[in-house]
């Protein structure tokens, strides 16, 4: 059996202690002692999670009438805006979800207007909202927008590429209608979020 040398395990022992001294975590709280803002950073990246959006930081305009839905039936929040990088990569998500009294036709139809000034509109009929953001360097694939499936209930407006795309997601909720309004950045090594 190899001796390890003693040297060699204090220093690995304090790159260790150094690397974790180096993390910062930050929590803050709702009223209600659940999580509403988190921020992690580390000499390796950070992760930054915070409940509270701005309709602004989604770059899309909310539906006239529309209400936030701020939690689902279970008690989970349904807007956060998500900050990942690490390593020359990242990703960013904002989403908000939203409640109407209006159909989902008259939903779709005001957003296929408003999505047009970030170019041509991807309609997609789903089951469940799809993303294809991908945070790997595109030199040589598809920057495209796709559907998966086009078959559902659900309509899914998209417009961008998959490094930077806004999506709408409207489903039937009752006479109404239930839509999520999302924001999708990646970047590589080359790009900044």
């Amino acid at each position: 059996m190899r001796k390890i040398n003693p040297e060699f395990i204090s220093l690995i022992s304090l790159a260790a202690l150094l690397l974790l001294s180096a993390c910062s975590i930050n929590v803050q709280k709702e009223k209600n002692g659940q999580d509403k803002k988190v921020d992690i950073n580390s000499p390796f990246g950070g992760i930054h999670v915070n409940k509270d959006v701005n309709p602004d930081e989604v770059g899309i305009v909310v539906y006239p009438g529309a209400h936030l839905k701020e939690r689902d039936a279970s008690g989970d929040n349904k807007s956060a805006n998500v900050n990942i990088s690490g390593f020359g990569y990242g990703l960013r998500v904002v989403a908000m979800q939203y409640e109407s009294n209006d159909s989902p036709d008259k939903v779709v139809s005001y957003y296929k207007d408003q999505l047009k000034k970030y170019g041509n509109v991807l309609v997609c009929h789903t089951n469940h909202m799809d993303i294809n953001a991908d945070i790997k360097d595109h030199e040589n694939g598809s920057h495209e927008l796709t559907c998966e499936g086009s078959a559902g209930v659900n309509v899914e407006l998209k417009v961008g590429t998959k490094e930077n795309q806004h999506i709408v997601a409207v489903e039937p909720e009752g006479s109404g209608s239930t839509f999520s309004l999302v924001y999708v950045r990646t970047h590589g090594k080359e790009t900044e979020i």
